[in-house]
Formats: C-alpha cells, structure tokens, sequence
C-alpha cells in the first residue's frame, strides 16, 4: 500500500485513538520504494538521489528507506501516564523487534548511540515516531529480503552507506526450514506484542485500513 494512503489513515486513526473511538491498533504494511525525509535530514541538508521516489514526513529521525522486503509496523497507541517517555517507548518499540528476532534465533540488539535494531554490526530495523497527546504514528521499518543494493545505497539515518541492510543479505533467509517471510515475522510479532507492549491482540477486532481513506 502507498505510503502517502498509509500517512493518511495514520492521521485519521490517531485522532480517533485520541477520541478513543477505536482501541490500541497496529497497521502492519509493506509500501513500495519511497524514501522518507525526516526533519533532521532536512535541517542537515541531506540529499537523496533522484533515482528515489521520496516524501516529506514528520516523525524523528532522517532517511528511511520503504520498499519491498520490508515489513513496515505502525502503532496507533494511547500510552498510558506512566509510559509516557519517548526514549522509554522506542525502548519497547526495540524490545518488540528484538524478541521477535530472538524467537526465529536471530540476535538482534540495540546501538546505545542510534535508535532502532541492529544485527551482526549491520542496522536491519529503523524506527522513527511522532506523537499528538501522547498517541503515537509512525513507527518501524524492519528489513528481511530487500531488493538489490536499493537500501545500502542510502546514508539512512545519518549512518554511513552500507550500514543498514536486511537479514537476507546477513544471511537470515530460513528458520526451521522455512524462509523468513513476511508472514512469519508478522506473525511473530504479533505474538509478542502482550508481553513486550502489555497489550493483548484481539482477532476479532482487525480492521480494513483502507476504510479510513
């Protein structure tokens, strides 16, 4: 789904999470190529090659690459009173992605020095939130099979060119002979959300974004 629909829906959800007329919600999504420009990349003056589709956003951070291969999560939360800190939300937000990885035997770990997820010294997940009354938008990009040199290309994040890549290039392709697809980290994640975000995912209650467009 296009990031410019996603960025929409976002808007719309986070006003009525605000409203709370609907609940803690996730939108799980893979966009094609854009790259998105955060206000720190525009303050640092960062240029992105035209060979890019790309887009302003206001979430923290610089340079996110989205595209194929990469599984985009969006959490639309109302964090309570004694969550709100935004170091201690990436925090979770980290933990999220690092137990998932952990549970397909992948060690994924935090840099002290840069927000997201790292794998064998390589970043492999980007995360980047904006917040309106302590609801958030945005959120991670986590990158399994990416196309190409599409995203080491890029000086994502205000790190060198190189340093962010997806586990298939590391050479995470297979859990329990089965690839590591989508699916399986969707899924995954879903699983941990209760234990690492205190929130129990309700099945009945998925919802078709598209309906907020």
């Amino acid at each position: 789904m296009k990031h410019s629909e996603v960025a929409e829906i976002m808007r719309v959800m986070q006003q009525k999470r605000i409203n709370d007329e609907i609940i803690d919600s996730i939108i799980l999504v893979e966009h094609p190529e854009i790259v998105t420009i955060g206000p720190k990349a525009k303050r640092e003056g960062v240029l992105v090659s035209d060979d890019y589709e790309q887009t302003i956003v206001d979430r923290g951070g610089g340079i996110t690459w989205h595209g194929p291969g990469q599984l985009v999560a969006y959490p639309i939360i109302k964090w309570e009173n004694d969550e709100q800190s935004v170091r201690n939300i990436i925090n979770k937000i980290e933990d999220l992605v690092i137990k998932t990885l952990n549970d397909l035997d992948i060690n994924g770990y935090r840099d002290p020095a840069m927000m997201g997820v790292w794998v064998d010294g390589k970043k492999i997940c980007s995360i980047g939130l904006a917040f309106l009354h302590w609801v958030s938008r945005h959120g991670l990009a986590l990158n399994y099979a990416t196309p190409g040199n599409r995203i080491e290309n890029l000086a994502c994040c205000g790190l060198d060119i190189g340093a962010t890549t997806s586990l298939e290039k590391l050479g995470y392709n297979e859990y329990n002979n089965h690839q590591i697809t989508r699916e399986l980290l969707e899924n995954t994640l879903i699983s941990n959300i209760q234990e690492i975000l205190n929130r129990k995912p309700i099945e009945e209650e998925k919802i078709n974004i598209e309906d907020f467009l």
